[in-house]
């Protein structure tokens, strides 16, 4: 992962550079949201992903609005972040939120072969119903598979970052406003 270099965090202060925090955070979190450039307009969708061998994937149906854009402007941001709380202080105007946040940049790729997109939704699997399912998928499923909904086989799409950028401000559990608290 590289730090992106064109785009500098302005508040530095708030930079996460531990490799080992960001690549932890990733695997952890459930949610990313995905941000492409639809001709003059942006497009954002919020995804399951899996972070996987220093790359972000996720599947979708083989057609939509995503797998357009996708197939036309591969070059996108893909943002995962998580809000702990608001931060608490006595003069208002220095109230926060406390939160990690990952933006990765890149072009996206279409993965091809069959036993890497059963591999990856085997990992996409396993990490939203762990232990649920007793058989894994395979190259095989994957080639014969459609979609109910439109007849197309599973994308599953890889985005190996060119650049990484991370934000945190992570503060302990007691500077945390819970309902009830005192005003101060």
């Amino acid at each position: 992962m590289e730090r992106m270099a064109v785009n500098k965090i302005r508040y530095i202060q708030r930079e996460c550079i531990d490799k080992q925090k960001i690549n932890d955070f990733l695997k952890s979190s459930r949610v990313g949201v995905l941000g492409m450039n639809d001709g003059n307009r942006p497009y954002a969708v919020p995804l399951n992903y899996v972070w996987q061998d220093g790359s972000i994937f996720f599947h979708g149906a083989g057609s939509g609005r995503k797998e357009f854009i996708l197939s036309n402007e591969p070059e996108v941001c893909f943002t995962v972040f998580e809000e702990f709380g608001t931060v608490l202080d006595p003069m208002p105007c220095h109230a926060d939120t406390s939160y990690m946040s990952v933006m990765l940049f890149g072009k996206i790729q279409r993965v091809m072969d069959f036993e890497v997109s059963a591999n990856i939704l085997d990992h996409l699997v396993e990490k939203y119903t762990p232990g649920y399912y007793k058989k894994g998928l395979t190259a095989k499923i994957m080639e014969k598979y459609r979609s109910g909904v439109d007849g197309n086989p599973v994308s599953v799409y890889r985005l190996k970052p060119s650049a990484v950028t991370a934000k945190e401000n992570v503060v302990g559990e007691d500077e945390i406003f819970k309902p009830g608290d005192q005003i101060c």
